[in-house]
C-alpha cells in the first residue's frame, strides 16, 4: 500500500520537491528503503530536520505539536531503524540524518533483525547506485566522489608526495573510540544471494561520531585501536582494500570499509559504469616489465579487472593498442557499461600470455616460480607454487608437463626444465623443520566431508582448511593418496614423499578416516545428521576396464589397476614367465615396468597406437625399453587364448588405423594379419572405470554413460546441492594435476555453498587463459643453451629396484636452466581503470608493482560540494564539444 508520508519524507532527505519531475517516486529505492521500517510519526519528525543539521528532542517538540517524551522515543526509534544518527552532546542525546549514500542506506541495512525481516531495504540499497549512479558519470572530479579508495598504506611507503589524508593510520591515530560491523554492502548482497564469497562480518571501522552511534544501536562491537589495525591488516592479507566515507571534509571520515570488487556497491561505479573517477585514490598502479613474471597474483587481487596479462616478448609485427575511451570527455550511456562485471573478470588480454601458465591444468606461476629460484628464493617459491598446487614434490615427478611441451624456450632449442626445477623446490619441503604450512585465513568452524583421499580430495581438503573449515576426509583403502599411492609405483612417486605432504593437511587440522567405506560403513544421510554441511566426491578411476573379448575371464588376466593396487598395498604378489601388457599409456607403462620387479621373467607390451601415437610420455617409454621391455605397436587383442580355464596366450590383430578422418578414436584392424604370443600372465591396461558401489543409493545424483558424474563444470555442484565432485570421477581418468586444479575449485564452490547467501558464480575468476601468439614472436637474437639434465638412470639397475633412482638437479644446474627462461609474460595494466588501492602491491613478490601519485584531488564537504559539481559538469561538457568538433574537422 503507497503510503504518502514515506514518499514525502523520501523526497525531503533527497532535497526534492514532491510531485516534481525529477521528485521520487513510490517504485524508487529511496522510498522502498524506508517504507517498511518508518512509520508516519517517526516520518513527521524527520520532516522538521534538515540534513546534517544536530538537534535533540526538545527542540523538536514544539515544532512538531508533541511531547518531548514522544518526540524522543520516535527519535530512538529513527535511530535504532538507521535514518538518524544518535550521540551524547554535552550531556544531551542529539540527533541528525545524513546523505542517503553513505549514510542513511548502509546504517539501515546494519539493522540484521531488520533486513532479515524486509529483505526490500537490502534490495532497495543495491538499487539505489544502480538507479542513480549513471547519473554521476563524469560529474565528480578526482577525490570528491561519496565514497574514495585509501591507498593500503605500505603501497605508498615510497611515495614522497603522499598525503596525510590518504593514510589509514592517520584516521586510525586520530580517534579514540572504535566499532567493527558487518559490511553492509556484503549483507545486502547475502540478503539477495548473490553473495560473491567475501564474508560481511566484522569488516568495517566506525570511529568517532559513527562509533557512538554503532554502539549505542547494537549495530557494531565496540573494539580497541590496535584491534582495528588488525582488522586493517587482515582485510589485506586477505585482498581487501580500503574506503572512507568522504563528505566530511578533506581529511576527515568517520568510517574505514574494508572492500571487495565484487560486492561493494561504491566500486560499482568503476566496475558497472566506469566511472572511475568518482572513487578512485590519487594513485594507479605501474608495472616494470623487467621485473614482472606475469605471476597472476595482481590479476587475481585487482578489484576493477585494471590489471591483465600479458606479455613482453619482441614480436615480428606491432600488437594492437588497446583503445581507452572514458566518461571525461565522451558522452556515456549503457551501451559503454559492464553490466556483468562481476561474472566476466578476465586474466588475460587479447593476444595472451605466457604459454606454461596457459597449458597447466592449475594456472601455476611457472614463470614466477622459476625467477624466485633464480634468486635462490626457494621458500618464496614454494609458497607461489603453493598457492594452486599443494603437492609439487609429487607432481615434479608424475607431471604429464604440458606447460614444457608449450614453452616458448622449445622454438629457440628445447623447453625449459620446469619440472625438474620444481622438483627441486619442492624437495626443500621434505625437511619437517623448513616446510611450507600456510596460515589459516579464517575460522569457520563448519564441518565438511571429503570422499576419497585422492588428488583431487586431498586438494579440496587442503584448501578448505586453509579457509577455516572443519574438514575429515573419508577413505576407504587404509593408506591415503589414491592412485598417487596405490596406483603409481614406487620406482616413479616414492610414498614417502606423498606421505610428507599429506602430513602437511594433518598439520592444519584435516582429519582422516581410512578404512571407511562411504555407502557401506556410512552413508551420506549418516554424515548429514552428525553435522557435515557439504560433501565433495573424489572417488576416482579406481577400477580397470575390460576388453570383451573371449577368454578374458581366466585365471591369470587381471586389470592393471588392481595389480597395481595389490603390489602398493604389500599384498604377496609374484608373476612368473611370460607377461604380456595390454595398453600404451602411462598405467600401461607402470604396470610392465612392476611386472619385471614382481618376476615376470619377459614383459612384453602391445598397443593399437603407433609409437607416435603412443599416450605414454617419451621419457617413460624410454624408460621402460631401457628396463628390456619390448613396446609392439598398432597390435590389438582379438581373443585371449586358454586352456583349462587359465591363459596360455593372447592372439593380436593388426591394427591398421587407430582414429578416423575426424581425429575420433575408431581403430581399424587387418584381419588377416594375425600374430599369436604365448603368455603365462596378461595384465589389462587399457583404461579405468568408476565403481560407485553403494555410495549413490538414495541420493538424486545423475551419472553420464561412462560412470561420472553429472556436476555443473564450472562450479562442480552436481544434482545434489550439497555434493560437490571433481577429479577422476566426474572428468574421467586424467592426470594428477587436473585432479589437483579441480580440488581448489570444488573447495572455492563448497565455501560459497555453506555460507548463506553466496552465489556459486558471481565475483569468480573463470581462468581463462590463453596463449601469446608464437608465430609473431622475434626469437632470432636469443642464445642457443643446452637444457641441463638429471643424470641417466641404467635400466638394468632400476629394474631390480622399487626405489627411485631418478636424481634432482644441483644447485648449479637450476642455476643454468632457471637463466634460460625468456620470461614471456607480464601484467599489462588500464591506468584509467584503476582506482588506486595497493592490493597487487602486496601480492607481488617481485617489486614490480607500484603505486604512483598521478591525481592530487582532496575530498569536500557535502555543504560544499554542488558547485564543485556544477563546475565539474559544465567543463565535462566542454570536452564532449570539443572532442566532437575535431571528429568533424578530421573526417
Amino acid at each position: 500500500m503507497a503510503r504518502e508520508k514515506i514518499l514525502e519524507l523520501a523526497n525531503h532527505i533527497s532535497r526534492k520537491k514532491m510531485g516534481s519531475k525529477n521528485g521520487i517516486t513510490y517504485q524508487d529505492p529511496e522510498y522502498l528503503i524506508l517504507e517498511p521500517v518508518v512509520t508516519d510519526e517517526m516520518a513527521d519528525i524527520v520532516l522538521h530536520m534538515e540534513i546534517r543539521n544536530k538537534v535533540t528532542a526538545e527542540q523538536l517538540a514544539p515544532l512538531c505539536g508533541k511531547s518531548v517524551e514522544e518526540v524522543s522515543a520516535l527519535l530512538w526509534d529513527l535511530a535504532v531503524a538507521g535514518v538518524c544518527f544518535v550521540n551524547n552532546i554535552n550531556g544531551v542525546d542529539t540527533y541528525w540524518y545524513d546523505t542517503w549514500v553513505p549514510g542513511i542506506m548502509e546504517m539501515m541495512v546494519n539493522n540484521k533483525e531488520n533486513v532479515k525481516k524486509y529483505p526490500q531495504i537490502a534490495e532497495a540499497f543495491e538499487a539505489y547506485g544502480r538507479v542513480r549512479g549513471p547519473k554521476s558519470t563524469g560529474a565528480f572530479p578526482v577525490g570528491v566522489g561519496l565514497m574514495r579508495v585509501i591507498p593500503i598504506e605500505r603501497a605508498i611507503d615510497g611515495e614522497t608526495r603522499r598525503a596525510s589524508y590518504e593514510e589509514v593510520s592517520r584516521y586510525l591515530n586520530e580517534n579514540d573510540i572504535f566499532t567493527v560491523s558487518d559490511c553492509s554492502c556484503r549483507t545486502a548482497r547475502e540478503s539477495m544471494g548473490e553473495g560473491c564469497g567475501h564474508l560481511k562480518e566484522d569488516m568495517c571501522i566506525q570511529m568517532g561520531h559513527a562509533a557512538e552511534y554503532y554502539i549505542r544501536t547494537g549495530r557494531g562491537r565496540q573494539i580497541t585501536r590496535e584491534e582495528a589495525f588488525e582488522i586493517i591488516r587482515r582485510a589485506e592479507d586477505n585482498g581487501l582494500m580500503h574506503q572512507i566515507p568522504n563528505l566530511d571534509g578533506s581529511g576527515k571520515t568517520h568510517a574505514i570499509c574494508n572492500c571487495c570488487g565484487c560486492s561493494c556497491l561504491a566500486l560499482r561505479s568503476a566496475g558497472m559504469f566506469k566511472n572511475v573517477d568518482m572513487v578512485r585514490s590519487n594513485y594507479v598502479s605501474q608495472i616494470d616489465k623487467d621485473k614482472c613474471v606475469a605471476c597472476g597474483e595482481c590479476v587475481e587481487n585487482c578489484p576493477v579487472n585494471a590489471l591483465q596479462l600479458g606479455q613482453k616478448l619482441c614480436t615480428t609485427k606491432p600488437l594492437p593498442v588497446m583503445k581507452i575511451e572514458t566518461p571525461r570527455d565522451m558522452e556515456w550511456g549503457p551501451e559503454r557499461w559492464n553490466p556483468e562485471y562481476r561474472t566476466n573478470r578476465r586474466d588475460v588480454v587479447d593476444t595472451g600470455t605466457s604459454p606454461c601458465k596457459t597449458e597447466c591444468p592449475a594456472h601455476i606461476s611457472i614463470q614466477g616460480y622459476i625467477k624466485l629460484a633464480s634468486q635462490g628464493k626457494y621458500a618464496e617459491a614454494l609458497e607461489l607454487i603453493k598457492h594452486e598446487n599443494p603437492f609439487p614434490a609429487v607432481c615434479g615427478r608424475i607431471c604429464p608437463r604440458k606447460c614444457e611441451s608449450a614453452c616458448t624456450r622449445g622454438d629457440i632449442d628445447d623447453p625449459i626444465a620446469i619440472d625438474e626445477i620444481k622438483k627441486f623446490i619442492a624437495d626443500q619441503d621434505m625437511n619437517s623443520d623448513s616446510r611450507y604450512i600456510p596460515k589459516k585465513r579464517h575460522d569457520y568452524g563448519k564441518k565438511i566431508a571429503v570422499i576419497g583421499a585422492g588428488p583431487a580430495g586431498l586438494s579440496c581438503a587442503y584448501f578448505l582448511s586453509i579457509d577455516g573449515y572443519q574438514v575429515t576426509v573419508f577413505e576407504k583403502q587404509n593408506a591415503l593418496g589414491g592412485m598417487l599411492t596405490l596406483g603409481i609405483p614406487s620406482f616413479r612417486l616414492e610414498k614417502e614423499v606423498v606421505n610428507a605432504e599429506i602430513e602437511i593437511l594433518k598439520e592444519l587440522g584435516v582429519e582422516f578416516k581410512t578404512g571407511v567405506e562411504v555407502g557401506k560403513d556410512i552413508t551420506l544421510k549418516d554424515l548429514r545428521s552428525e553435522g557435515y554441511e557439504a560433501f565433495y566426491l573424489a572417488i576416482g578411476a579406481q577400477a580397470g576396464r575390460k576388453l570383451n573379448v573371449e577368454g578374458e575371464d581366466a585365471e591369470g588376466v587381471i586389470t592393471g589397476v588392481d595389480f597395481l593396487r595389490n603390489v602398493s598395498l604389500g599384498n604377496e604378489v609374484a608373476l612368473h614367465g611370460k607377461t604380456i601388457v595390454i595398453g600404451g599409456g602411462n598405467v600401461a607403462i607402470d604396470v610392465a615396468r612392476t611386472a619385471t620387479r614382481v618376476g615376470a621373467d619377459n614383459v612384453a607390451m602391445f598397443c593399437l597406437e603407433t609409437r607416435q601415437q603412443m599416450p605414454a610420455l617419451d621419457e617413460e617409454i624410454e624408460e621402460t625399453l631401457s628396463e628390456g621391455i619390448s613396446i609392439n605397436n598398432s597390435w590389438g587383442p582379438k581373443r585371449i587364448i586358454t586352456s583349462e580355464g587359465r591363459v596360455t596366450g593372447v592372439e593380436f590383430k593388426k591394427c591398421s588405423s587407430v582414429f578416423d578422418k575426424n581425429g575420433r578414436f575408431n581403430p581399424s584392424y587387418d584381419v588377416n594379419d594375425t600374430l599369436i604370443v604365448d603368455a603365462d600372465y596378461v595384465l589389462l591396461s587399457i583404461g579405468q572405470s568408476i565403481s560407485w558401489n553403494d555410495l549413490a543409493t538414495d541420493s538424486k545424483l545423475e551419472f553420464n554413460p561412462n560412470g561420472t558424474v553429472k556436476a555443473d563444470p564450472f562450479t562442480y555442484q552436481t544434482s545434489e546441492p550439497d555434493i560437490f565432485a571433481g577429479g577422476d570421477a566426474f572428468t574421467g581418468p586424467r592426470f594428477a594435476i587436473d585432479a589437483i586444479a579441480a580440488g581448489k575449485q570444488g573447495a572455492i564452490s563448497i565455501h560459497r555453498y555453506v555460507q548463506p547467501g553466496q552465489s556459486l558464480v558471481i565475483g569468480r575468476d573463470r581462468r581463462e587463459y590463453r596463449a601469446l601468439d608464437k608465430e609473431n614472436l622475434e626469437l632470432e637474437s636469443y642464445d642457443r643453451q643446452p637444457r641441463q639434465s638429471a643424470p641417466h638412470v641404467d635400466g638394468a639397475i632400476s629394474k631390480e629396484t622399487f626405489k627411485d633412482l631418478r636424481k634432482t638437479f644441483t644447485l648449479e644446474q637450476v642455476r643454468k636452466e632457471t637463466e634460460r627462461c625468456l620470461s614471456c609474460g607480464a601484467t599489462v595494466v588500464d591506468e584509467f581503470l584503476c582506482v588506486g588501492c595497493g592490493a597487487c602491491t602486496t601480492r607481488c613478490k617481485f617489486d614490480a608493482i607500484s603505486l604512483v601519485r598521478k591525481y592530487d584531488g582532496e575530498g569536500v564537504a557535502f555543504e560544499n560540494l554542488k558547485p564543485v559539481v556544477i563546475k565539474q559538469i559544465l567543463k565535462r561538457k566542454g570536452k564532449i564539444a570539443i572532442k566532437k568538433a575535431v571528429n568533424v574537422f578530421s573526417r
